[in-house]
């Protein structure tokens, strides 16, 4: 009787474990999923398991069984002294990489009076789109070596790209030399080191991954304020050639902290080059979803930045006064990239994305079209940074939320790929649109509110697929 019951107990064990390895074949995200909402239940699992008990059973010795190795939230420091550094490192990417390119608007009205004053707004835009694009775009690519090696040499070869782009800059003049410099090599630079900075937090964090996410993200903020700033100081002082490099010996000093800091808990998994791995994760409705309302968003998003300078100075703001708009957007993005991450951490990273997309798309059309003096146009500029900004520190959580962590590097590389086309061929748009109505930024300001909205109406699909559609519960 004894034996039979011990085999019995054996057959159904090995159904169970079976079972799950067709769950997790059938749909990953089925079975993280599952993992995730226990672990959320139970987010303390390991640490209080030492020396065993009674009612509890034996002592944890690892993750539970069929869960990936890294991925037990009991093993996830969310804090201390090596966690944070991590994050202050990161912090130093991002205001290096994202915070360079959130001071395009600065660029595109400084090129249109000066060296490239003979080109159309329109084909000026191209050189800060693909400055965009190109961070974005090489995301597949970055990830994958983020995944096989660690970030350590991307970050390495990043800061000498993004600085010598920057140098190269300085001395340009002519339109295909600012494509080379600043629109392809700085920005491939700033890619190898937004992406590592991103993903190597996301192995440190769980919990507190949003608002981890959320404080990286805040140094795009301050590289959005601090940048402009400086250019438009320094170039009346020491002219547009020392302002780069003064900017490059900048981003040079932000980099070595960042290499000294930035490294991953879990130890690379390399693995050879497989295409479908950047498909596969599009066939999961969830990420689908997400990067469906995030290339929508991506196509309003970066309108403002580009274009808020030149729209306010045509409806009569001085451009002393217009030159600051860029850096307000971006100090108050910092307050959108760190409140809702926190919050979000509290209520769902689902629910607060939706929230921020659809109040972003709303202000775009209700405040910045009607908008024709000063005081609306800096209150739309304050209100946009911190929609926007939450948008850029949420994404990656969700991302994470809905992946397995040791494949982190493919997946935000194929999201930020993908919305990467949206960055490319905005400001054009955006551009055609102000020629094609003769100076007017009505056609723009439409483009860019519903573009927001749509982004929103396709991550609050997301939302229901991944949590229902009660709007109590935490998703």
């Amino acid at each position: 009787m004894k034996e039979t019951t011990r085999e019995g107990s054996i057959h159904s064990h090995v159904s169970s474990t079976h079972s799950e390895k067709r769950l997790s074949r059938s749909n990953p995200l089925d079975y993280y999923g599952k993992i995730s909402v226990e672990a959320m239940a139970l987010p303390q699992i390991g640490p209080k398991r030492q020396g065993g008990d009674v009612e509890k059973g034996p002592a944890s010795k690892g993750p539970p069984p069929g869960m990936p190795p890294g991925f037990d939230p009991s093993q996830f420091p969310d804090g201390g002294l090596e966690a944070w550094m991590v994050i202050a490192g990161g912090f130093c990417c991002l205001f290096c990489s994202f915070g360079w390119i959130n001071c395009i608007g600065v660029f595109q009205d400084y090129y249109q009076s000066h060296q490239l004053a003979h080109l159309s707004p329109s084909t000026i835009a191209w050189i800060t789109s693909l400055e965009t694009f190109m961070m974005f775009a090489g995301g597949p690519v970055i990830g994958k070596l983020y995944d096989n090696y660690g970030p350590r040499h991307l970050l390495i070869t990043g800061t000498i790209l993004h600085v010598f782009g920057l140098m190269m800059t300085s001395i340009s003049y002519k339109y295909y030399q600012f494509i080379l410099a600043q629109g392809i090599v700085s920005p491939i630079g700033a890619s190898m080191i937004f992406y590592p900075a991103l993903s190597t937090a996301m192995t440190w964090f769980f919990k507190r991954r949003a608002l981890a996410l959320g404080v990286i993200a805040s140094g795009s903020s301050f590289g959005g304020v601090i940048f402009p700033i400086m250019v438009e100081q320094l170039v009346p002082q020491v002219g547009f050639g020392w302002t780069m490099r003064i900017c490059a010996f900048l981003i040079l000093c932000m980099m070595i902290i960042a290499n000294l800091t930035v490294h991953s808990r879990t130890p690379p998994n390399p693995r050879p080059l497989v295409l479908m791995e950047f498909v596969r994760p599009l066939k999961e409705l969830p990420f689908a979803l997400i990067t469906l309302g995030s290339l929508f968003f991506f196509f309003g998003m970066f309108l403002p930045i580009n274009y808020i300078i030149l729209q306010a100075m045509r409806d009569g703001m001085s451009a002393r006064l217009a030159g600051y708009l860029v850096p307000i957007l971006n100090g108050v993005s910092l307050f959108g990239r760190i409140i809702p991450g926190y919050v979000a951490d509290k209520v769902g990273r689902f629910n607060v994305m939706v929230t921020m997309c659809f109040f972003t798309g709303i202000i775009v059309l209700a405040l910045w079209m009607p908008a024709a003096s000063n005081a609306p146009i800096i209150l739309f500029t304050a209100l946009y940074g911190f929609g926007s900004g939450a948008f850029i520190s949420m994404s990656p959580s969700l991302i994470a939320q809905v992946s397995d962590v040791r494949q982190i590097g493919v997946r935000t590389g194929t999201l930020y790929a993908i919305i990467s086309v949206a960055a490319l061929v905005s400001n054009p748009i955006g551009g055609a649109l102000v020629v094609g109505m003769k100076g007017s930024y009505v056609g723009l300001q439409v483009f860019c509110g519903v573009m927001c909205l749509a982004g929103g109406a396709m991550m609050l699909a997301a939302r229901i697929v991944v949590g229902g559609t009660s709007l109590k519960k935490k998703v």
